[in-house]
């Protein structure tokens, strides 16, 4: 089956190089990065280890990127997509388990969870999930562990059937609605995620999310 990885990239010069050097390594070679209009050399950088680098002229967001990589994944005919974080928080080694378990047909998308796994999660940014986690039973009904992890498998089934309109952080939470919405089957799998200072600093912060939650609740 024709996998491909997905990964939004913005300002990540220092990282970009490793995540996606990796994911060759392991027998991932279509990776496409989305530069999403980086004032750095991410773009430059992903080139030298990816053939497939797509750039947004001006920084439209997270959702607005993975759009745009996975739509370019579909066109290429992929199987099954997996969205990756460019900043290194993300393991290769936990890729496996998860498109097995949408590779095998059991179900539409597989959802990575770091609570199913042995992830010392920061205290604060903890709760802030946790509250996530019930906020998106109560809207949408759907049940999770964990919330806002950008690590996913999707079937082409899926990536086709999930709108994603939101270009910032909040396309997270529009993709737990669309698959209520759309009455996708999922799965959690277990995934550690890696707390660096690199990463806290260029991922999703805990203020931010508690923007997104607020604005739902509005």
């Amino acid at each position: 089956m024709s996998i491909w990885i997905v990964i939004a990239a913005y300002n990540e010069e220092h990282s970009i190089g490793h995540v996606v050097k990796d994911l060759v390594k392991a027998g991932y070679k279509n990776v496409v990065v989305v530069d999403d209009g980086s004032d750095d050399d991410t773009s430059k950088v992903a080139k030298q280890h990816s053939k497939y680098v797509l750039r947004h002229i001006i920084n439209r967001g997270q959702g607005a990127a993975l759009k745009t990589g996975i739509d370019f994944a579909l066109e290429h005919d992929a199987d099954i997509i997996v969205t990756f974080d460019a900043d290194g928080q993300h393991r290769v080694q936990d890729i496996p388990a998860m498109v097995e378990h949408v590779k095998s047909n059991e179900v539409d998308l597989a959802l990575g969870s770091r609570f199913l796994a042995d992830t010392k999660v920061p205290f604060f940014r903890k709760i802030v999930l946790k509250g996530a986690v019930l906020v998106l039973w109560i809207f949408y009904g759907v049940k999770l562990t964990d919330a806002h992890n950008g690590f996913r498998a999707l079937s082409s089934h899926a990536a086709e059937q999930i709108e994603i309109t939101m270009d910032g952080m909040a396309h997270a939470s529009e993709i737990v609605s669309e698959i209520r919405k759309k009455n996708l089957s999922f799965t959690e799998v277990p995934v550690v995620i890696k707390y660096t200072k690199y990463s806290q600093a260029h991922g999703q912060s805990s203020w931010n999310a508690l923007k997104i939650f607020y604005k739902m609740l509005l």
